[in-house]
């Protein structure tokens, strides 16, 4: 079964390395849209539905090695299937803008690029059961070594990933970069290396420029 695609709102995803700040500016986008009286949907993954949240807990508390890459894809694809069925498709529907911080492309560099060569899989798995790409998607490209820093000291108690170290960190960013670049048409790399607001105010600059919400 695949998702309805006849839908009227606008779908705007934050990729980026653990630490890099995404989420903030996931935030402060939503922010600055429903500041200009926009109807904004702001989620997450994994999680963002019910169902989703308690596949989040799976998949980001314990062991580093608690999941093979093979079972991590099944639960983010199962887990992204929730969101897109109770939570994205009904708010696109309705005409909103849904702001998610991560989506597919996540999993395309996690486990596809960076714990095996599974990207065909993950591309499969994708076509046959979620079929949606993002309208933009900002990836947030950040030194690896600080954003790792940032992400521990968080002390979210979500850090599997941060657990598998700063050369795993390395290998996502080139995999980011090389997403970025090859789906040129879609994403925007911003330099997270900044100043929040200096990247908040090129973020929304972008987001309205590309879908023409009034300034």
């Amino acid at each position: 079964m695949t998702p309805d695609h006849s839908v009227g709102g606008i779908f705007i995803t934050f990729e980026g390395i653990d630490g890099s700040g995404k989420s903030t500016q996931a935030r402060r986008l939503a922010d600055r849209l429903r500041g200009l009286g926009r109807d904004v949907l702001l989620t997450r993954e994994p999680g963002g539905s019910p169902g989703a949240e308690e596949i989040r807990a799976l998949l980001l508390t314990g062991n580093p090695d608690r999941w093979s890459a093979e079972t991590e894809i099944l639960l983010f694809t199962a887990a992204r299937r929730d969101h897109l069925e109770k939570t994205i498709n009904p708010a696109l529907a309705a005409g909103r803008i849904v702001i998610s911080d991560r989506f597919a492309d996540s999993t395309r560099v996690y486990q596809g690029a960076t714990r095996g060569d599974l990207r065909s899989m993950v591309d499969r798995l994708h076509s046959l059961m979620i079929g949606r790409e993002p309208d933009l998607t900002f990836v947030i490209d950040m030194d690896p070594a600080t954003a790792l820093k940032r992400g521990l000291e968080r002390s979210s108690g979500e850090d599997r990933f941060e657990d598998f170290g700063l050369g795993f960190q390395e290998t996502l960013r080139h995999g980011f970069l090389a997403l970025a670049h090859a789906n040129a048409l879609r994403c925007v790399l911003i330099d997270g290396n900044r100043d929040p607001d200096q990247i908040g105010s090129e973020v929304a600059a972008h987001a309205l420029a590309r879908h023409g919400t009034p300034t």
